[in-house]
């Protein structure tokens, strides 16, 4: 008769995971999670746990398929910790582990996510137009690849190194940044650099004032020397604004629809905070306005 082969009680073998490593109380536990699931269930995409854990169990090896103690579990979490609340807490603050397809899968996602941003922000200039994804992208592999040559500009050399070490640079995707703050860096790279004529989306705003206050002269100035800066209260208002869509009284306010460049909108909004002591407001109607074929 063969004789069977005891496995330990608190071994079991997994395959094809992603491990999620957290180190406390002096030891590591792991937990095993589906290939890509951890990123999506960071990211809010994934909300079922059953679709992102391979078993709601706590490890010290999971390779070798070893379980850990519950006195381990109680050391390092509490004794009145539940092994639900553990796993949590591994998935949420533990270091994922990947391997190279991982990897590459994670910054194809990131770097797809970036130029989905930017593309929605920048225009061209003279049309207000979006570009595709795909321009988008070549222009960014322009400024990683060849951004000294493109922006050296006119002047001397010395000049023109001194302009170089002044713009953003751009050298590419990386899986460890947000892909927002990464697209926030490539719009500020591509508006220096323009390897491609682009400007930042305006923003379209409804701003309100009290009708009483706006002739009254303007107490902050824009800047020195700004003659735009010694008008009313409206007169600064409306110097903010590149377009008015509308603008109209409506029950003692005044009123004022139009659109304005992303830069502009804090200054604006402090303006009229400042100028109308909190009574007057500024609205944001839509953060990126395009013109698409």
């Amino acid at each position: 008769m063969p004789v069977g082969i005891n496995q330990p009680s608190n071994q079991i073998r997994l395959t094809n995971v992603s491990l999620v490593r957290l180190k406390k109380g002096k030891k590591r536990f792991e937990i095993a999670c589906y290939k890509n699931k951890v990123l999506e269930y960071r990211s809010g995409i994934e909300t079922d746990l059953d679709n992102v854990l391979q078993i709601p169990s706590v490890f010290l090896n999971v390779s070798k398929g070893q379980t850990a103690p519950a006195a381990d579990l109680a050391k390092a979490f509490g004794a009145t910790t539940s092994t639900a609340d553990i796993v949590l807490e591994i998935l949420k603050k533990g270091e994922l582990q990947v391997g190279e397809k991982e990897r590459h899968a994670q910054l194809e996602r990131v770097h797809n996510e970036v130029i989905d941003i930017v593309a929605g922000k920048l225009v061209d200039p003279k049309s207000k137009r979006v570009y595709t994804a795909g321009m988008i992208a070549k222009a960014l592999e322009q400024l990683s690849g060849h951004r000294q040559e493109e922006g050296s500009g006119a002047g001397t050399p010395e000049e023109g190194a001194g302009k170089a070490k002044e713009r953003p640079t751009w050298t590419g995707v990386v899986a460890t940044k947000s892909a927002k703050s990464q697209a926030l860096d490539a719009m500020r790279a591509l508006i220096a650099w323009q390897p491609i004529p682009v400007a930042r989306a305006r923003m379209r705003l409804r701003v309100s004032c009290p009708v009483g206050i706006l002739k009254q002269p303007a107490k902050v100035a824009r800047g020195e020397g700004d003659e735009e800066g010694k008008g009313t209260v409206k007169e600064r208002i409306l110097s903010y604004v590149e377009e008015v869509e509308s603008q109209g009284e409506v029950g003692g306010e005044w009123e004022v629809v139009g659109f304005v460049e992303p830069g502009a909108f804090k200054g604006l909004g402090e303006f009229v905070g400042g100028e109308t002591k909190g009574r007057g407001r500024v609205e944001v109607l839509d953060m990126a306005v395009v013109h698409e074929d």
